[in-house]
């Protein structure tokens, strides 16, 4: 959406800083042994103290109030009182919700407990890209320009891109205009980073895949040819200099 007015401002500010608290809450609450649906209730008590709803719930009937994806689930991860977190798990939660009329959307991956599997260097990866697209974001910068700097990064790292899942405009609703901020280049994209437009920015690294698969529950996506993905995602207001990230009470990079 366009911001044109305080109020829009403080709207995307207040919802954004609910999504990322929670989503901090829940990393910091996720420990083995525990269910994925016990850590999906525990998000949706915080979403409902603030007076927030979640997006994927009210949107689109999404059977859980986050999406929270372990191990070899790249998205969309269905939360389950049948998927206990073991030690060295990869988990992604990603938290999007309205409050007023006002949407915002951000995820991350981590390690529960200690890193048996040597997940680490892809969760890094995933992190660090995704702070250094959206250093290079601004007005007039080209969308599929910020794409190839992703891809090229995740080539630097020895990983690669899922090149059907993407970042979308995001504020009136979950999904906007821009719709397909892609992590890697489509040279036939023209279009640009607009002033004073709130987007999230995702990233999504991975070891082996490079186009995302729906299995039958009609929602969990994996990768083409296995692997491992993470994922990074943080709500951004665009300026003519460094955006403001919207969602910064996440914690993502302290």
């Amino acid at each position: 959406m366009s911001i044109t007015t305080e109020a829009e401002l403080i709207g995307m500010q207040k919802v954004s800083e609910v999504v990322g608290t929670t989503l901090k809450l829940m990393k910091k609450h996720a420990k083995v042994g525990m269910s994925t649906k016990e850590l999906d209730e525990y998000g949706a008590e915080i979403l409902k103290s603030y007076g927030a709803k979640s997006a994927p719930y009210e949107t689109y009937n999404f059977p859980g109030y986050a999406c929270i994806s372990v191990n070899k689930e790249a998205a969309h991860g269905i939360p389950s009182a049948n998927k206990i977190l073991k030690e060295g798990n990869l988990i992604n939660i990603d938290v999007s919700a309205e409050l007023n009329g006002f949407w915002s959307d951000n995820g991350g991956s981590f390690v529960i407990g200690k890193d048996i599997h040597n997940h680490q260097p892809l969760v890094n990866a995933s992190k660090d890209i995704l702070h250094k697209a959206i250093s290079n974001i601004k007005g007039g910068v080209k969308i599929a320009d910020i794409g190839h700097l992703i891809e090229i990064e995740a080539k630097k790292s020895g990983f690669k891109v899922i090149k059907n899942l993407a970042g979308h405009g995001v504020g009136r609703s979950l999904h906007e205009k821009p719709e397909n901020i892609l992590n890697y280049r489509v040279k036939s994209n023209r279009e640009r980073f607009r002033k004073n437009t709130t987007v999230a920015i995702e990233t999504f690294i991975s070891t082996k895949s490079t186009v995302a698969v729906e299995l039958n529950d009609g929602w969990t996506l994996v990768g083409n040819k296995g692997g491992y993905v993470t994922q990074h995602e943080q709500t951004i207001l665009i300026t003519d200099k460094n955006p403001i990230i919207l969602t910064k009470s996440n914690g993502m990079w302290n």
